[in-house]
């Protein structure tokens, strides 16, 4: 009798120490669950700040002021801005933006098929990297783009995603948006920007460090060309019109 006493003593603590775990685990994941959410919901009202206000940085401007000791940046509003400048930066970095909801299909798949020698980030993923996240290969920060993109596009129009990229974008090292920049190459302010000079500062925006739109190389002033009659173009079909009303 007392070895039956023992067994089933053994089995009731067993039992005991399984439930005390599932009742653990099941605790951290409620704890777990919460702090994602409370995350989601304080990414969420940031995001929707940001609708409203004006940053005056972003993490990579601040690493490169770090860096570089200081930075260039003034923000203007997009109505103080040329509007070829818009329509030139749309055209040459996603010019199917006003028609896609945070990601361009068509050119992913295109990109896929090249093999991934083409980019297919959007203004509205490129605005979310660098408004919010920081640059280089990271699966961490990519999956965060992946989310935070369509929260952006359903937060914000599309005016204000243009507007706010243009004015955050690096254009060399330490320069930062489209006034800083039209001062920086050209010594005018954005909203006297000519169709060349936007055209030029929107083809070094993939290697603004390595591009210069006052002296631009012969590959600028063809991608710069070819951005102009990308720009009439979405202008004349309607495809710049999300931005522009």
């Amino acid at each position: 009798m007392a070895k039956r006493n023992t067994r089933k003593k053994t089995s009731k603590k067993s039992t005991s120490k399984i439930s005390g775990l599932r009742k653990g685990v099941r605790s951290a994941l409620r704890y777990a669950l919460r702090g994602l959410l409370v995350f989601a919901l304080l990414i969420a009202g940031v995001m929707l700040a940001g609708r409203y206000i004006a940053p005056w940085t972003t993490p990579y401007m601040f690493m490169e002021g770090q860096r570089l000791g200081d930075v260039s940046y003034e923000w203007v509003p997009l109505e103080n801005i040329a509007p070829v400048m818009a329509r030139a930066a749309v055209a040459a970095e996603d010019a199917n933006f006003c028609t896609h909801w945070g990601f361009d299909m068509v050119a992913i798949r295109d990109a896929i098929e090249d093999g991934g020698t083409r980019g297919a980030s959007t203004v509205s993923q490129q605005t979310v990297k660098n408004l919010y996240l920081w640059h280089g290969r990271n699966y961490l920060r990519k999956v965060l783009e992946a989310l935070m993109t369509p929260a952006l596009e359903a937060m914000w129009p599309k005016r204000r995603i243009v507007e706010v990229y243009l004015n955050i974008a690096e254009f060399d090292a330490g320069v930062f948006g489209v006034e800083a920049a039209a001062q920086h190459y050209f010594g005018i302010q954005a909203k006297a920007l000519s169709a060349v000079q936007a055209a030029r500062l929107a083809a070094i925006l993939p290697d603004p460090k390595g591009r210069s739109a006052s002296k631009p190389s012969n590959f600028v002033q063809r991608r710069a060309r070819s951005i102009l009659d990308g720009a009439e173009t979405i202008r004349r079909d309607g495809r710049a019109a999300c931005f522009e009303s």
